[in-house]
């Protein structure tokens, strides 16, 4: 996992004095120009982060370019974080629109690979295919569940979401946040993540159904 840059403690290790203190007490420092409360603020979300950008790029030097624009962007705008949200749940805002901007510079799409989507999300969709099964082809034999056809037939669905679409997937069943968390980061209402979910999973319902048809 990298290091940040914001990290200069001799052996890597955060204050104890300040691992104690709350997020928000933190940030109240940090706001007022505390750069070892801010690199304590960092420790406690940078794997989280790089994971979430990992999620979008799939590769990790431009995960850690991600994550370096992201505690810079973070630093500068930390006096206009009011509070209203988690800190981590801004952090989290600010790393998806980082890693939305920089796939947007290089003509490149957000990516999810089928193995970081839990078994029960494409179980639920395969349950409610438009050809009416109810079968769970989560307890297929492994030989068919791991079957190349399959699996580049998923996949062929997800790469081909429409960025909106793929975005709000990935946040919401691949990374587990709840509709609600979704809409906050992702700034937008809670119909219109509802509406792209659906639109989302339904493409991945009609991919599955066609598979097992017959």
């Amino acid at each position: 996992m990298p290091q940040s840059d914001t990290d200069h403690s001799p052996d890597g290790a955060r204050p104890s004095a300040l691992a104690s203190l709350t997020d928000e007490v933190l940030v109240a420092r940090a706001r007022s120009k505390d750069v070892v409360a801010f690199e304590e603020l960092l420790g406690r979300y940078e794997d989280k982060l790089y994971r979430l950008a990992m999620r979008f790029v799939r590769n990790e030097n431009d995960a850690q370019e991600i994550l370096q624009d992201v505690f810079l962007s973070a630093w500068r705008n930390l006096p206009g974080f009011e509070g209203r949200a988690q800190f981590g749940s801004w952090m989290y805002r600010v790393t998806v629109n980082a890693a939305l901007m920089f796939l947007r510079a290089r003509n490149r799409h957000p990516e999810v690979m089928l193995d970081d989507v839990e078994p029960g999300i494409l179980s639920k969709a395969a349950g409610d295919s438009v050809h009416g099964s109810s079968e769970d082809w989560s307890q297929r034999p492994d030989e068919q569940l791991q079957s190349e056809e399959l699996r580049r037939h998923i996949q062929a669905a997800v790469d081909a979401l429409p960025d909106g679409l793929r975005t709000v997937f990935l946040v919401r069943d691949v990374e587990g946040l709840s509709t609600e968390e979704t809409a906050e980061l992702l700034e937008l209402s809670l119909p219109a993540v509802k509406t792209r979910l659906h639109r989302a999973r339904l493409a991945l319902r009609e991919a599955i159904g066609h598979y097992f048809a017959g």
